[in-house]
Parts: C-alpha cells; structure tokens; sequence
C-alpha cells in the first residue's frame, strides 16, 4: 500500500511538473530592419479608449512591460522615445503569421538586413498576449513576442500570471539598452 501511495505521488509531480508553463506556445520574431543594440528610451503607444476595453489596456501588462524594459537599461519617456511598444490580448483562437528565423542574437551580430524571411504559420489558442515594439524613427514593428493559452475570458486579471505571461514573452528579447552595461561596469 505505501509503494502505490509514493508511485501515485510521483506520478502527480510529474504530472503537474509537464503541466506549468510549457501548456502554452511562446514565441518571438524579429524585422532584419531592427537596430536591437542601439536602442535606449520607450513608451507605450496610446491605447486606452473610452470604454477601456481590457483586449487593448490592461495596467498589470503595461506595468508587467514597464518593469522589464526598465530592468533592462532602457528609460521611460514621452519625449521621442525610439521604441514604441503596444500589445493586445486575444480570447479567441486564431492562425498567426511568424517566422522562423536564425536566433536573434547571433543575427545581430551579422545584422544581415538582406536575409530572407521563412514565414511559418501558428494555430494560436484562445487566450493569447502579443506584444509588439515598434521603431519610431523607422515606423516599423521591429519585435514581436506572443504567448497563446494563458488565460480564459475577457475578465481574467490574474496580475500575477499576467506578469509570468510578460515575463516569459520578454525571455525572448535579451537585448539590453544601448549603453546599459557599459555604464554599469563603470559604477562598479
């Protein structure tokens, strides 16, 4: 009796250790236009209506967002940021357009602009967040990450899961600001 006891609550952990964040899709691409080491500021495309539609305003992302950009060098500000950053959440399920592209670190070392896109199509669940960062200056979405099957209806405002789901999404962007790391050096 004990042996099927400890055989039932291993089976559970790895159950329940196959069940966590892996139950949803998370994933990134990137335009060969993007100057990802040489951006320093942001802010947040204007967004809010009226109704306040939780689909395009939700705080808990926009300060999900805020903390990671911050945590990773880059300033908030309203005065001709060069990053523009807007997302929306979806509740329905839909077909994506991606691409599958070499990873986006060793990319921009080469910083091959010329490259070719390969376009792969995703089956997003209900329940997905994309968030896009656009380039000002170009007038461009240079990055875009998204993370399907996080959340249920229109209602959902779990701030906690709402931030593990930007968290994972900005795993994807590891770029620091232009200058973040240098200075910081220099500070210690």
């Amino acid at each position: 009796m004990k042996t099927s006891s400890v055989i039932l609550a291993l089976s559970a952990l790895l159950f329940l250790g196959c069940s966590s964040s892996k139950d949803y899709l998370i994933e990134s691409d990137y335009s060969y236009h993007g100057k990802f080491r040489k951006y320093k500021t942001f802010t947040f495309v204007d967004q809010t209506s009226s109704d306040e539609d939780k689909a395009i305003y939700n705080p808990f992302i926009e300060d999900a967002i805020k903390y990671r950009m911050k945590l990773q060098g880059y300033k908030y500000t309203e005065k001709k940021p060069s990053l523009l950053i807007s997302y929306r959440m979806f509740f329905d399920d839909f077909d994506f357009m991606g691409y599958n592209q070499p990873d986006i670190e060793s990319w921009s070392k080469r910083g091959d602009e010329e490259e070719e896109y390969d376009p792969i199509e995703y089956g997003l669940r209900e329940g997905t967040l994309l968030i896009l960062l656009h380039d000002r200056k170009q007038r461009r979405v240079i990055w875009q990450g998204y993370a399907a099957g996080v959340f249920g209806n229109k209602d959902f405002d779990n701030e906690r899961y709402l931030k593990r789901a930007v968290r994972s999404i900005f795993d994807q962007y590891r770029f620091f600001a232009d200058g973040y790391m240098v200075k910081n050096q220099e500070v210690e």
